[in-house]
């Protein structure tokens, strides 16, 4: 079948939610992938930030297809084996010293609202329910998660929105300080706002938000669904700046490809939740949990978090040169391999251009193109990379 009939077909038959490239992916491989045409891109999408080990990795396919054999799904009215191991790995690893485990990040951010307004009525009052999130924040497509979004756009057509959520300037610690009240039972933000344009918080202002929260028994909340899972060059991004929160979400990155999320809690906010408080039927199964303990296998030891941060360096440098070649790029920011860069045109086109050329790339907003390839990428391939774009600018 061909390219056009293959679109022809997934226009009639697929809901219309998604602005697609004109292009049907029919096979990858490391950090290319292939159209139905036989024409190979490079992929600095992997995914949106999920393809953690690029494609076709042997050891994550025979681990997959070692478990497919044994269990793929049971329920959590048992335990299954991969789940408690992926729990103990993560807890291990972390400050956090329980998990929950989710099908996505709107899922793991709509547990996360829940855990807050749990712990505020719980430990502080029937009328401490509130949630202050970061404006240009994106946090899912559920309509908790979409109301702790700070950004309008994406919340037309659907108010009223769920009640209780507060707006702070992104980075003011002022604004997070006028949104406050005696109500207030949680905060909520990204280290690294990805769809809000790759733009990282500072370390200070972080010190200052786990200072209030800690003099107002609030809990901290990060969504690190995209800049986690070794993206910055950490296994967490709170670990690349030192300030540790109460709660995270991660999905993305964390299954390499298979649908999971997951809330990581301290002890004490963790007790907030007992059982028939929340719970997930797919969520924490075995087949989930078998792929993410392959990609924290890698992350942990096989040399993928140094190999990040080295090759994210690379990166960064290399679109700084790029920015003194081109005056259209306005700015560059990022960490690890989560990088944007701001240019004075609308990034739709370039990217459309670059899809032209073999790059795969993806917006951050309206004038900013994201770089967030597989962690396996090599300076070799960010060359080609840059090669593309800069012949495409």
């Amino acid at each position: 079948m061909s390219e056009q009939n293959w679109l022809e077909l997934g226009d009639k038959y697929v809901m219309n939610t998604y602005k697609r490239f004109p292009v049907t992916i029919e096979s990858a491989d490391g950090c290319y992938v292939t159209d139905t045409n036989g024409k190979k891109y490079l992929d600095f999408v992997s995914g949106i930030a999920v393809n953690t080990l690029g494609y076709n990795n042997k050891d994550f396919i025979s681990n997959l297809t070692d478990q497919i054999g044994k269990l793929i799904h049971i329920s959590n009215l048992y335990w299954n084996k991969p789940q408690i191991e992926l729990a103990k790995c993560l807890v291990e690893n972390s400050i956090f010293d329980k998990v929950f485990f989710c099908n996505s990040g709107a899922e793991a951010i709509e547990g996360i609202l829940k855990l807050c307004r749990k712990y505020g009525k719980k430990f502080k009052g029937d009328d401490c329910f509130e949630i202050i999130t970061i404006k240009q924040s994106f946090h899912g497509r559920t309509y908790g998660a979409i109301t702790a979004t700070g950004q309008d756009k994406y919340q037309e057509g659907l108010i009223p929105l769920l009640p209780g959520i507060k707006y702070a300037e992104f980075n003011d610690i002022e604004s997070l300080k006028a949104q406050m009240s005696d109500n207030t039972c949680g905060i909520i933000l990204e280290p690294i706002q990805g769809e809000g344009g790759i733009r990282p918080v500072s370390k200070e202002y972080l010190q200052e938000v786990r200072k209030i929260c800690d003099e107002n028994n609030i809990v901290l909340a990060y969504d690190e669904v995209q800049c986690g899972m070794g993206r910055t060059g950490y296994l967490f991004a709170y670990e690349y700046y030192d300030v540790a929160p109460d709660v995270i979400a991660l999905a993305k990155g964390l299954g390499g490809g298979c649908p999971i999320g997951a809330i990581l809690a301290i002890e004490n906010v963790a007790r907030a939740f007992q059982p028939g408080d929340h719970a997930s039927t797919f969520g924490g199964n075995a087949l989930a949990c078998s792929a993410g303990l392959t990609v924290l296998d890698f992350l942990l030891n096989k040399n993928i978090l140094k190999s990040t941060w080295e090759i994210g360096e690379y990166l960064s440098e290399c679109l700084q040169n790029l920015k003194k070649e081109k005056k259209c790029i306005k700015d560059i920011r990022g960490v690890g391999l989560m990088q944007g860069i701001e240019i004075d045109k609308p990034a739709a086109d370039v990217i459309l251009e670059c899809l032209n050329n073999g790059l795969l790339l993806v917006g951050a907003g309206s004038n900013v193109i994201r770089f967030v390839p597989p962690l396996i990428i090599s300076k070799e391939e960010v060359d080609k990379a840059i090669a593309i774009l800069k012949e495409t600018l």
